[in-house]
């Protein structure tokens, strides 16, 4: 092992699910995108991106409110749930080389998202991922604040009983990277989905275009 990727090596990493594991960001705009607009809230589709990727399902709602002008009712979302479950159910795949990575990892690794157990586990259902995550899926649920807070990353890491400067953490949202630097981890941006290379650049942050570079960045594996 050189000097360097024993400097770099990670002992937890941390995935997000959405864009990193699951190519899934490109469905869920695009759903999003046409329900908003039925509701009156129109994006452009940089907005989407820039918005939207990442966000938990409270700043969703919070961003549409604010374009709308007025407040949604509870549960305004469930009669489009059908729309997302059926894309997804067509579409969905993981994204490229990510069980190549998850094979080459030689430390212990595990899930933070801001989506709802829910959806994190529909979507590691559908891409056959769920067995490699199952017991070690953390969702901004669980914590009082989601990303871009460290809250959800810093729990990640209690429940792995790794501390915060020993894990790194792969990220494609702006959001995702604020909330690893909030916590004192180094953040890896991958810049293969939706989210422009700017957006996740900034100090702890090493940005990377496909899923095989991200074992011999994160100084692991074989």
């Amino acid at each position: 092992m050189t000097h360097d990727r024993a400097r770099t090596r990670a002992e937890l990493v941390i995935f997000d699910c959405d864009g990193v594991l699951v190519d899934s960001e490109r469905i869920y705009c695009r759903i999003d995108r046409e329900v908003f607009a039925r509701l009156g809230a129109e994006f452009s589709e940089e907005e989407m991106v820039d918005l939207f990727v990442g966000s938990s399902g409270t700043q969703l709602t919070t961003l549409i409110e604010e374009r709308l002008g007025r407040r949604l009712e509870h549960g305004w979302d469930q009669p489009f749930r059908h729309l997302y479950e059926e894309a997804l159910d067509a579409e969905l795949t993981e994204v490229e080389g990510v069980t190549e990575v998850l094979d080459a990892l030689d430390v212990p690794f595990c899930l933070a998202s801001n989506g709802s157990h829910r959806s994190i586990r529909g979507n590691l259902t559908r891409t056959g991922l769920l067995p490699r995550f199952e017991g070690r899926v953390f969702s901004a649920h669980d914590v009082a604040h989601g990303k871009p807070a460290p809250d959800l990353f810093l729990h990640a890491a209690r429940s792995m009983g790794v501390p915060p400067e020993r894990c790194a953490v792969v990220e494609d949202s702006a959001y995702g990277v604020q909330a690893a630097r909030a916590a004192g981890m180094r953040a890896f941006g991958f810049t293969g989905g939706l989210t422009r290379a700017d957006r996740l650049t900034g100090p702890g942050t090493r940005l990377f275009t496909h899923m095989r570079e991200l074992p011999e960045l994160l100084g692991v594996g074989a």
